[in-house]
């Protein structure tokens, strides 16, 4: 048996599954934001180590986890988690949807060593501007920094007491040559840090260490169970999808949204604002287009109507055309292909004809354009897309994916029923820690459908996207 543990920004979640890759249990507890300024975002770590006690608790009392031979771990990407030399958090951990580092970022992206060997722009969200921000407004906490670790490590060191990253995560810290899969002094000069303060890198399927005899005593488990380096959430999310070749891609509507392609080559080009990381496999890496809201959208919006999000899309009917109103979903920024911090979500050209509905649809519609504009940015790379799976809680829409895939002009694949998310993917990494040949566990879901896209609504949809990007123009120049 194997177990996942997904370390994500609104909860943590485990999985257990069994030698044939079955999910044998799960369990999930929530996790909240701070946000004590505009733009910030923030966790408290200890919350995470709280989940996971809880999560395990909870795995323990549904399944005999005696059998269990590895561990593996995912989490969100990005966050700044600050230690001093006996290991204590210095302060909580700056997220990876935190934006107020978007000056330290534009300075660091402006040296031109950072684009160079990371092949990323330096976004606000990544790693090393929140390191920047820290030493300018809280030098008193960045002179006593030992250690810095993102989230799910630091859930590793808890674990098994290993100061360890891996390659998919470690490449979203602007620290990283992603090309060389290794820790850059040069960059992390630009930060006033050394190697000294890095994890060692490991890559996602490799072992990072053994769970400490507490925990496995504490929760059942026999000892000497290994902990997989794991993988970003993306990565170990394509991993549980079985996207780990040239080609291959999914779609995540998510908090977040992710156009997420796997890569035999490292191809950056950083001016798409086209993330270029490694993948949680040795010699592989991956592209994403980034969108910062995606089912946070819808969210958001159903809290406006006092909706959820499935009462939101239970009634739409079949694919209708775009109508004149637009929703450009950037709620806290955008990534993909923008790199704009700034910019801020609106409606536009709402009439009496503006119902409940219509607004629905606008705020799927956005989302939609949001993939369209981060699947011609990978495009512009090179980057070619042979099949598309959808996964994440707004994949539950048909409408949804409909909009996306006939935005897209691509089949979008439904899987079966299953968890093929991050803890999944971490899950799989275990077992290929644990010596399984990663060919026999990187596999493909089995597809319930294919959602195609309605062609004869192509052309509305692509007349809406022009609009949708010269409103975006015309809100960038206002704001």
């Amino acid at each position: 048996m194997f177990i996942g543990l997904d370390l994500g920004t609104s909860h943590l979640k485990g999985i257990v599954i069994d030698d044939a890759q079955n999910v044998c249990a799960e369990a999930s507890v929530s996790l909240s934001l701070m946000r004590p300024k505009n733009g910030w975002s923030e966790q408290n770590p200890q919350d995470w180590l709280d989940a996971t006690e809880n999560v395990m608790a909870s795995l323990a009392n549904k399944v005999n986890l005696k059998k269990v031979n590895a561990i593996g771990l995912s989490g969100q990407m990005h966050g700044a988690t600050l230690l001093d030399k006996n290991d204590n958090v210095l302060r909580p951990c700056i997220l990876w949807n935190d934006t107020r580092s978007a000056e330290e970022a534009s300075y660091l992206d402006s040296k031109t060593i950072f684009r160079n060997l990371t092949g990323n722009i330096v976004f606000p969200g990544f790693t090393a501007p929140k390191l920047a921000w820290v030493r300018k407004h809280e030098p008193n906490i960045f002179a006593k920094i030992s250690k810095v670790l993102l989230p799910k490590d630091y859930l590793r060191l808890w674990l098994c007491g290993e100061y360890v990253a891996e390659m998919s995560d470690a490449a979203g810290t602007s620290w990283l040559d992603v090309k060389r899969r290794d820790w850059s002094d040069a960059l992390l000069a630009e930060t006033d840090l050394d190697r000294s303060q890095m994890p060692t890198l490991i890559e996602g399927c490799e072992i990072s260490g053994v769970l400490k005899k507490t925990h496995a005593s504490k929760w059942g488990l026999p000892h000497g169970v290994i902990i997989a380096g794991g993988g970003g959430d993306n990565a170990a999310s394509a991993i549980g999808v079985g996207v780990v070749k040239a080609g291959d891609a999914f779609v995540s509507l998510g908090t977040s949204g992710v156009l997420f392609a796997a890569s035999d080559e490292y191809q950056p080009d950083a001016a798409s604002a086209v993330h270029t990381f490694c993948h949680a496999l040795p010699n592989t890496w991956h592209q994403m287009g980034v969108i910062l809201a995606a089912t946070d959208a819808m969210n958001w919006f159903g809290q406006v109507l006092n909706s959820s999000a499935q009462e939101m899309t239970n009634d739409l009917g079949v694919l209708k055309a775009p109508s004149k109103t637009l929703f450009l979903p950037y709620l806290g920024g955008e990534r993909t292909p923008h790199n704009d911090a700034q910019i801020r979500a609106s409606f536009i050209n709402l009439d009496h004809n503006a119902d409940r509905q219509a607004m629905i649809r606008a705020v799927i519609e956005g989302v939609a354009f949001a993939f369209r504009d981060c699947f011609d940015a990978l495009s512009s790379t090179g980057t070619k897309i042979n099949q598309l799976v959808a996964v994440g809680g707004g994949a539950k829409s048909e409408y949804w994916v409909q909009a996306i895939a006939t935005t897209l002009g691509l089949p979008i694949s439904i899987p079966v029923a299953g968890d093929y998310g991050g803890a999944f993917g971490a899950a799989r990494l275990g077992m290929i820690a644990y010596g399984i040949n990663r060919y026999d566990v990187a596999i493909s879901p089995k597809i319930k459908h294919i959602i195609e896209p309605v062609m004869s609504l192509h052309d509305d949809y692509l007349s809406a996207l022009k609009s949708y990007r010269e409103t975006y123009k015309v809100l960038k120049a206002i704001r």
